[in-house]
């Protein structure tokens, strides 16, 4: 089975789709997709569908609808090449203590492939080889198409796998920057945080690497403004001012040369990650 979340979802069997239309098998679907070769309870999948109102027949009803993605699956499984050992809808969406489980069977999954390289990115960011954690990282980024389950109606347990996906996705994203800005590559860096930091506007180290980038381009007064914009949309929407970190970065571009700055945030690394 070969799953796809990190932008709208797909999930295939043979190359044959088992992604259903209706919003709530296919929230089903996709909960079983994201905790695949995992037991998903059945009160898991409940809050799902329905919050903490369930209807007195929720039980029923989501066997229901495991029951049609389980035809979906039967369907896809006639597709099996010659020789494959038979496998049967069950074994695919199987009945386990308590819940559900979805198996992949060797298949792929985006979000398992991104954990992978994502990890091996930031291992080398630890071993100084930004070269390859540029690398690495921009390969695990590539692998998203949009926003994470962007097709998909979510309820609470969704939310929060959203909300886990994307954090993981910026972290990628605001170490592959870092490994770029050590690479020299300000400059090819002006156009994406230019955009990344309109989107995450209390986000103080993507704030951070472009006043670094503008600043290492020739451009020191702008690096400036970015901060004295950064400062008031903090002080306005959250009552903070900016940290020790950045306010550290601002006096450094005040006095110091580009090429005499090597850390997006202070020499102390320290780690700016307000999200907005």
């Amino acid at each position: 089975m070969d799953i796809e979340v990190l932008g709208t979802l797909a999930v295939r069997e043979n190359g044959v789709s088992v992604t259903p239309r209706a919003p709530k098998p296919r929230q089903v679907l996709t909960l079983l997709a994201l905790h695949a070769d995992q037991v998903v309870p059945v009160d898991s999948l409940i809050e799902e569908l329905w919050g903490d109102r369930p209807p007195r027949s929720a039980r029923t009803t989501l066997q229901t609808y495991v029951l049609q993605l389980r035809e979906m699956i039967a369907t896809a499984l006639e597709k099996d090449p010659a020789g494959a050992p038979a496998r049967t809808p069950k074994d695919v969406l199987a009945t386990a203590p308590g819940g559900y489980m979805l198996r992949t069977s060797g298949g792929s999954s985006d979000v398992r492939e991104f954990d992978r390289l994502a990890g091996l990115g930031y291992r080398a960011m630890d071993a100084g080889d930004f070269p390859r954690a540029a690398r690495e990282l921009g390969d695990a980024l590539a692998l998203w198409t949009g926003s994470a389950l962007a097709d998909v109606q979510a309820g609470p347990q969704l939310e929060m796998q959203t909300r886990r996906l994307e954090e993981t996705r910026l972290c990628a994203l605001d170490q592959r920057i870092e490994a770029d800005l050590r690479l020299g590559r300000h400059r090819e860096l002006l156009g994406e945080l230019t955009v990344l930091v309109s989107r995450y506007r209390t986000h103080e180290n993507l704030h951070a690497q472009f006043m670094l980038a503008l600043h290492r381009s020739g451009r020191r007064s702008e690096a400036l403004d970015v901060y004295q914009r950064l400062r008031a949309t903090l002080v306005r929407e959250l009552g903070l001012e900016p940290s020790s970190g950045l306010r550290r970065l601002q006096r450094s571009i005040l006095i110091a040369h580009p090429e005499h700055s090597t850390e997006p945030a202070g020499a102390d690394r320290e780690r700016l990650t307000r999200v907005g």
